[in-house]
């Protein structure tokens, strides 16, 4: 999906704030990276592009707690209730006041066992959301830069950010937990780390030490403070990252509707699957079952338009070598039909459509003693009146004219009978 991904300031948003902010147009690539006012912010680059937030890995405070058996948990299902718990869980956890804080629970988080919880300042998130809001950069998300949980290397891992003068260590995949820690730019950070391999690996060995990632402005000193040579990582690679993770910290009064998730995620997925460098086989598949099936459909037809073809052939060859006379086929059922009906005109014999054939019908198939009062006669038609039946000698009535080729209706004491094939 077309995304729009912004750093939120440490500071209250104000009229000089600035955001910085990535755009990409599949999640994994970035098109554009720069910092801008929330007015001169870009928007997403197709319909139904999403604006997400990242909360820095600093305003974020990472709890672990157990909550109560039978606690209903989900997106719909925040309550105050389950607010009242969390607040009564970290109470003493917590330097501020837990009513002045805003609370997040992982995603997929089951009562009665242990989940992560995120804690940020609510009136620093809600205000940012409502600056941007107001430029018209409505949050559809709002994500961690860094989660809990295992990081694609498989081990803890350490990135560097900050400037030179402020310089912090983010460490993640940490402890039997997977937990989440921002420290000083330290060695006491790559001692932790390395506290936190799998028990019985060397840490000593090249491939099981911890993987360090560092802004180009600190790498340097990551380095050197460290001692473990480290990759570049920079911010825009950290957004995307954080925008493709499955937390949303907008929940309990900053949650969206049920409607409105659902249409994201709806609009998530179908652009991933137009995008995302991931599905470019199974579209590539997609496409070659399209056009295997266009390709199958245009051949079925022309084999159909053939065999039509050739039986119109067949009847039109039919007719001229029936009656070599006809020079010129129109409409070689009629003309065959035609000529037929001269050739028992010729021979004096009669066809289903002429008057003693339908009154033989319709004397065989009437009840004895019903008579009708008036006949009306047209080629291939027959009309008696007068004629009333009862509801059950219809159907009988109907079957015997049918078993001798011809169709009846009846309407009001008038018969109607037709040949068959006749319109």
């Amino acid at each position: 999906m077309s995304t729009l991904i912004l750093f939120l300031p440490s500071a209250r948003p104000g009229p000089a704030t600035e955001y910085s902010y990535t755009l990409t147009a599949d999640g994994h690539t970035a098109l554009r990276h720069a910092t801008a006012p929330a007015a001169l912010l870009p928007e997403p680059t197709r319909p139904g592009g999403e604006v997400v937030a990242v909360v820095p890995a600093r305003a974020l405070s990472w709890q672990r707690v157990q909550l109560p058996p039978g606690l209903p948990l989900g997106a719909g299902q925040q309550t105050p209730r389950l607010r009242s718990v969390l607040e009564g869980l970290l109470e003493d956890r917590v330097l501020d006041d837990a009513a002045q804080l805003h609370f997040a629970i992982e995603p997929g988080a089951h009562a009665g066992a242990p989940v992560w919880v995120a804690v940020c300042d609510r009136a620093w998130l809600r205000e940012h959301l409502q600056a941007l809001e107001a430029a018209g950069r409505r949050v559809a998300r709002v994500v961690p830069e860094f989660a809990p949980g295992p990081t694609p290397s498989g081990r803890p891992e350490l990135c560097a950010l900050g400037t030179p003068e402020d310089a912090c260590v983010v460490l993640t995949g940490q402890g039997a937990d997977l937990g989440v820690a921002v420290l000083p730019l330290s060695s006491m950070a790559m001692a932790l780390a390395r506290a936190g391999t799998v028990a019985g690996t060397g840490p000593d060995e090249e491939d099981d030490a911890p993987l360090v990632r560092a802004e180009p402005a600190v790498a340097a000193l990551a380095e050197q403070t460290l001692g473990q040579r480290a990759t570049l990582h920079t911010a825009s690679q950290r957004a995307l990252e954080a925008a493709r993770g499955d937390w949303d910290l907008a929940q309990f009064e900053l949650a969206s509707t049920g409607r409105t998730r659902a249409l994201r995620k709806a609009g998530s997925v179908a652009s991933a699957l137009l995008h995302a460098p991931q599905w470019r086989a199974a579209r590539w598949g997609a496409v070659l079952l399209v056009v295997a099936h266009l390709v199958g459909l245009n051949a079925w037809a022309w084999k159909e338009r053939q065999t039509l073809a050739a039986k119109q052939t067949a009847v039109r060859t039919l007719l001229t070598q029936t009656f070599p006379k006809v020079q010129v086929v129109v409409d070689a059922p009629l003309q065959m039909e035609r000529e037929l009906a001269q050739l028992r005109q010729a021979a004096g014999s009669v066809s289903p459509r002429d008057l003693e054939p339908l009154l033989a019908a319709a004397g065989t198939a009437l009840p004895a003693g019903r008579q009708p009062t008036t006949i009306e006669y047209s080629p291939g038609e027959l009309r008696l009146r007068g004629v009333a039946l009862a509801p059950d000698e219809e159907p009988a009535l109907s079957a015997r004219l049918q078993a001798a080729g011809y169709r009846a209706q009846l309407d009001d004491g008038s018969l109607l009978l037709r040949a068959e094939g006749t319109p």
